[in-house]
């Protein structure tokens, strides 16, 4: 019996990690639910219980005024990484902005780019109206270190929501892939405050 039980255990497991990993299959991301991966891996999202500490960063935005965690604090924020000349990051820009459009009164919004000169930066953001300010990081990396120790930015763009502790409790490796899932989680984020 017991072997038997292992024997099925093993077979859900099995299931379970296939249908994460599977190219074309995508987990719904369940409000309240918990934890969510995306079919392909590049998202993640952990219960409340599972954030680490809050992240502590500050820099310079392209408009040369400074923005810290600190102006921030006790607010919902969705922090994107990107640079002008980042194929998927023109792409997702006009996601970020719809949602910025649906939550700016509920949620604080910040770009980092990781590349470019303030005019760069400037340019880019009125090409594509983006209304959020964008801390530029190329000179030290200081933000980008500041997420290095819980949830890495591992590749351009990447986009991270952090709760209103400043805690990471989702980010999207990759360009953002579904608007709707980011809605929900944000959703979920606001009805923990």
């Amino acid at each position: 019996m017991r072997r038997a039980r292992h024997a099925l255990a093993a077979f859900a497991i099995v299931v379970a990690l296939a249908g994460c990993s599977a190219p074309g299959v995508s987990a719904e991301y369940e409000p309240g639910g918990g934890e969510y991966v995306s079919g392909d891996g590049t998202t993640h999202f952990w219960p409340a219980e599972e954030r680490g500490a809050p992240i502590v960063f500050s820099g310079e935005t392209e408009t040369g005024d400074t923005l810290s965690s600190d102006d921030l604090a006790g607010q919902i924020v969705l922090v994107n990484f990107w640079y002008a000349s980042c194929g998927p990051c023109r792409t997702e820009v006009l996601d970020l902005n719809d949602l910025y459009d649906d939550y700016s009164g509920d949620v604080a919004f910040v770009g980092v780019d990781i590349r470019d000169s303030a005019a760069q930066a400037q340019s880019f953001m009125d090409e594509f109206d983006v209304q959020y300010p964008s801390i530029l990081d190329v000179a030290d990396n200081a933000v980008t270190l500041a997420f290095a120790t819980p949830a890495p930015p591992t590749t351009t763009p990447t986009t991270y929501l952090l709760d209103a502790q400043g805690r990471v409790a989702a980010r999207f490796t990759s360009a953002i892939q579904s608007p709707s899932v980011v809605a929900a989680m944000l959703d979920d984020l606001l009805a923990e405050q």
